[in-house]
């Protein structure tokens, strides 16, 4: 069973990972466009405002992809001189942790969309919602808390598989 979850969370982590690809490159064609036109004196009203709302969504959504891949930065110089198991004890607790961490912040950033939604707030110059892109931030912070709590069941298990063996 838990394969089967980790290949669907695997799958909508790689779907997630293509929306905040589609993000970066919406935010280079955007910038270079508002340089070229800058140069002709016709700047793109808000363009400062749209990076930064693609950059939120380029951040939340390839959280759990990279921590998938294992892509963060890791000072692991110390645990890499413990044996395997203890490097796996290790994985775990942090795993829980992390998982519980961005939980908090996954309920938290809805709480926070959800005000924002009810004051109605707006960007400066666009005048564009806020509440979409905090909610997404929400999504995506969600995703890495799934992929963090399923990999600390998993290592979990190998630890307890171990022991019996």
């Amino acid at each position: 069973m838990i394969e089967r979850t980790e290949k669907a969370i695997a799958l909508t982590s790689r779907v997630f990972n293509w929306v905040a690809a589609g993000a970066v490159a919406a935010m280079m064609m955007l910038t270079c466009a508002d340089v070229v036109l800058r140069y002709l004196r016709r700047p793109i009203p808000g363009t400062y405002e749209m990076v930064g709302l693609l950059g939120a969504v380029f951040v939340s959504f390839a959280l759990a992809q990279t921590s998938i891949e294992r892509g963060h930065i890791a000072v692991d110089f110390l645990v890499q001189r413990f044996s395997s198991r203890t490097q796996k004890r290790i994985d775990c607790v942090n795993a829980v942790i992390c998982t519980a961490l961005f939980g908090v912040i996954t309920w938290q950033s809805g709480v926070y969309a959800g005000k924002l939604r009810q004051l109605g707030e707006v960007s400066m110059t666009l005048q564009m919602p806020i509440y979409p892109f905090v909610y997404g931030i929400a999504i995506g912070c969600g995703l890495l808390t799934l992929v963090l709590g399923v990999r600390a069941v998993a290592t979990g298990l190998s630890i307890a598989a171990e022991r019996k063996a």
